[in-house]
């Protein structure tokens, strides 16, 4: 336990034999498929149903598929940083966990508290997408009377997102493999519905589609200027970040949203039968097979029809999706069967972004650094009390609060978390050389370095309102850091002797 006060660091035995504390103990039962199933499930959803047409209407035109190139390459180099230190240290909690063996206490605090941001509130962002389609489905089959929301007091309340948070919250308490089980079945129809995309789609391109490929900067958009624009625009003195090459690059930003998945992957470790070589996989798997099927659907998207129509403010106020492509060349039979499949492809993804958002608050709790209490696994396993207050504090925020700009706040979080990991591999290498590592990330320290830069480039084009919300955020987490989550460490208690360990409980 090197270290004192801010920067004590838990010493990576010590988190792996935590793991095995009987109150706090999770079922290892995953295997490497079911985690790339829950990597796919989290990706193939938001990003493909709802940012591909936006992006390429209000920020990159036809080149969207170079964003989202551009925003895998990002995501691939993290990802090699997370496979060697989630098969090293295969213990929930994911930035957070590898944070506190290598940064110390009040960096691991601050990661987890940034991962509260970036997966509580994608959850809940995605929640409301999933109920704007369910009332598009429900006038399919029951006419345009029906809506998801209603007006209460003038309080408009998503009765939608609330069914859905709490089914998924049931699940989650049920056991993880169940809601692996799920997301299987559920995943296999969205990939089908996404296939179904972009082989239909291919037979409606037109070749003029692609014409400017970079479209000439523009103002106006949702990429304006001032605190709607990237930071990097801003400093580099552009007018606005819609279009050319700002475009591109606040596209490739914005897109990021839809490369998480892997991420959540990570939070899943300490359940793995074979962490070392499962989770690697998993990693991997889900990041290969979202990154060909994201560029697939928008090249063939933005060559059905004009980026102008997939803008967000195209005059009619409507929101525009992979459907519009369809409605757009009169295939509505085509929109309303992808209407569905977004909503089947949704529900996976709140469901994935719960599961990490619960897997770190129970890494915290554990720790000290939040309640305890929230940290005990019941009968089945599974930290009920932390799914409780994650799915309620989720169905809250996409209950009653709107989502726009939701995703931007998401990806400056996931960023952060990136650079942190990809940091942490260096400063593991140096501190604990002969550990044991089943995933070796190659050409160190070339690839973590990358990784950073990389990280930090995208984190720069996002808009300069998204960082002042960011900034915000962690002051807010540094408060409750020093007046609660430093007096209840753990660590700090059993530095101080507080607290004794016996026969795997602790006793304070």
């Amino acid at each position: 336990m090197p270290g004192n006060g801010l920067w004590r660091t838990k010493s990576i035995e010590q988190s792996i034999k935590d793991t095995d504390e009987p109150d706090t103990k999770l079922r290892r039962n995953l295997g490497a498929w079911d985690l790339t199933v829950f990597g796919v499930a989290v990706v193939i959803g938001a990003g493909i149903f709802t940012l591909t047409a936006r992006t390429a209407g209000d920020y990159a035109g036809p080149s969207v598929s170079v964003a989202f190139v551009l925003a895998a390459v990002a995501c691939g180099l993290a990802a090699l940083c997370y496979a060697e230190f989630a098969s090293t240290v295969p213990v929930a909690g994911s930035a957070y966990t590898f944070s506190y063996a290598t940064f110390g206490e009040f960096i691991a605090w601050v990661i987890g508290w940034d991962l509260v941001l970036e997966l509580a509130v994608g959850a809940a962002a995605v929640a409301k997408g999933w109920s704007v389609y369910l009332e598009t489905v429900l006038g399919y089959l029951f006419g345009d009377g029906v809506h998801t929301t209603f007006t209460l007091g003038g309080l408009t309340i998503d009765w939608g997102a609330l069914f859905l948070v709490v089914v998924l919250a049931t699940l989650l308490t049920v056991g993880t493999k169940l809601s692996s089980r799920f997301s299987m079945v559920i995943t296999a129809i969205k990939v089908a519905i996404v296939l179904f995309v972009i082989i239909l789609g291919i037979f409606y391109i037109k070749g003029a589609n692609y014409h400017p490929f970079v479209p000439p900067a523009a103002s106006g958009g949702s990429g304006e200027s001032g605190v709607n624009q990237s930071l990097f625009s801003l400093i580099a003195g552009g007018a606005s970040s819609s279009f050319g090459a700002f475009g591109l690059l606040a596209g490739a930003s914005l897109v990021f949203f839809a490369f998480i998945g892997f991420d959540i992957v990570a939070t899943t470790a300490e359940e793995t039968k074979n962490p070392q070589r499962s989770v690697p996989r998993g990693i991997f798997g889900s990041l290969a097979i979202v990154t060909v099927l994201y560029v697939a659907v928008s090249l063939v998207v933005v060559g059905m029809t004009s980026y102008k129509n997939l803008a967000t403010h195209a005059g009619d106020g409507s929101h525009k999706t992979l459907a519009t492509a369809f409605s757009v060349n009169g295939v509505h039979w085509a929109a309303n069967v992808i209407s569905v499949g977004a909503l089947a492809g949704l529900t996976t993804v709140v469901m994935v972004l719960m599961l990490g958002q619960v897997r770190v608050l129970f890494a915290m709790s554990r720790d000290g650094l939040l309640p305890r209490k929230l940290a005990r696994t019941g009968t089945r396993g599974t930290p009920a009390r932390a799914t409780l207050i994650v799915g309620v504090l989720v169905a809250v925020a996409a209950t009653f609060f709107p989502a726009d700009k939701l995703e931007e706040m998401v990806n400056v979080g996931t960023l952060f978390a990136f650079v942190l990991v990809s940091a942490g591999v260096l400063v593991l290498r140096r501190t604990h050389p002969d550990l044991p590592r089943a995933f070796r990330v190659p050409w160190v320290p070339v690839v973590p370095v990358l990784a950073i830069l990389a990280c930090l480039w995208l984190m720069l084009n996002l808009t300069v309102l998204t960082w002042l919300r960011f900034l915000a955020w962690m002051v807010l987490g540094v408060v409750i850091y020093f007046a609660y989550s430093r007096r209840h460490s753990l660590l700090g208690k059993r530095s101080a002797g507080e607290v004794e360990v016996e026969a795997g409980q602790v006793r304070e």
